[in-house]
């Protein structure tokens, strides 16, 4: 089996194709001969030993695969690592048939971004119609589909990007008002877009945008963290959420794996918003299996729009 083997942490050069043994299923998983095999933020930070969980080497990244088992039937499912290849295991419990009308670059975009924008907006923030929310890197894979699921919740959507190109794109995904996430006076443009403090914010940057990005948050609001794109980690106030009463909550898709409701639950309703028109996952590009180390070039540069995918056959 050819795979992505990571032998050292370090730059995009040690990610390469290598055999590897195939994978043995064990209790509760299946073997899926990989189709699409999803490129995320976490794969990156994996690479850099940044991750939140410890990585041990050699390691195949990878957290979101479609593929097929049994001898045709089309799944798509999650992982702790071992995305980059042929074939990989998924346990049954994040494994889920994708319906016909539903295409592989669609179900590939839905499994771990999909799910993380529908639980930060649903779970964690609990947004509710009326509300205004900030949702950053509006133009990529999670924070694209959590523009769109916020809207059609009712939701007053501020959306932030770092380039006219991408800010458009968010606009068109119909994002409310949309700012310049590059610009020195953050906080202030997010408030006159929002006409006044916002009541709920996604957070994927860190650092000073941590920081501009809550402080645009209403009294009593809420803001969830999900990332440190930007490679530094933030310090919450305390005294400041005590004064203004903010709820600051931390998001990590894995802690779902062993929940046997949410994880089903919102990937039902994935299923069915895409079907219906009413969620249409932006598909970025498409790499080849080989091609992964510029995938996380690309994707650490910020260039891309969309969902980010490696096609193993190519």
């Amino acid at each position: 089996m050819r795979a992505i083997v990571m032998r050292e942490f370090g730059g995009p050069d040690v990610l390469r194709l290598e055999d590897v043994p195939e994978p043995a299923p064990r209790g509760g998983h299946s073997l899926v001969e990989v189709t699409l095999a999803g490129v995320n933020y976490a794969d990156v930070h994996v690479r850099g030993d940044s991750y939140l969980a410890p990585v041990e080497l050699p390691y195949i990244p990878g957290n979101e695969v479609v593929g097929t088992v049994d001898g045709g039937r089309r799944v798509v499912g999650l992982t702790r690592g071992g995305g980059y290849a042929e074939r990989t295991l998924l346990h049954r419990r994040v494994t889920w048939d994708v319906p016909d009308d539903i295409t592989d670059e669609q179900a590939i975009a839905l499994a771990l971004q999909g799910n993380s924008a529908w639980h930060l907006l649903f779970t964690a923030l609990r947004i509710t119609e009326g509300e205004t929310v900030v949702v950053p890197a509006a133009a990529g894979g999670v924070g694209s589909l959590a523009v769109q699921l916020a809207v059609h919740a009712g939701a007053k959507v501020v959306a932030l990007a770092g380039s006219e190109a991408k800010r458009k794109v968010a606009a068109e995904l119909g994002a409310h008002a949309v700012v310049d996430s590059t610009a020195d006076d953050l906080t202030e443009r997010i408030v006159a877009a929002a006409g006044g403090p916002v009541q709920a914010a996604l957070e994927m940057t860190g650092g000073a945008t941590f920081a501009a990005t809550l402080a645009a948050v209403a009294p009593r609001g809420r803001l969830a963290a999900y990332g440190f794109a930007g490679g530094e980690l933030a310090s919450v106030p305390t005294r400041e959420l005590m004064e203004r009463s903010l709820t600051v909550s931390g998001f990590w898709l894995p802690q779902l794996y062993a929940d046997r409701t949410a994880l089903p639950t919102s990937m039902r309703a994935l299923f069915d918003a895409v079907a219906d028109g009413r969620l249409k996952p932006l598909l970025g590009a498409t790499y080849a299996l080989g091609e992964a180390a510029r995938a996380h070039h690309d994707l650490a540069a910020r260039t891309p729009t969309g969902k980010l995918a490696l096609d193993v056959a190519r």
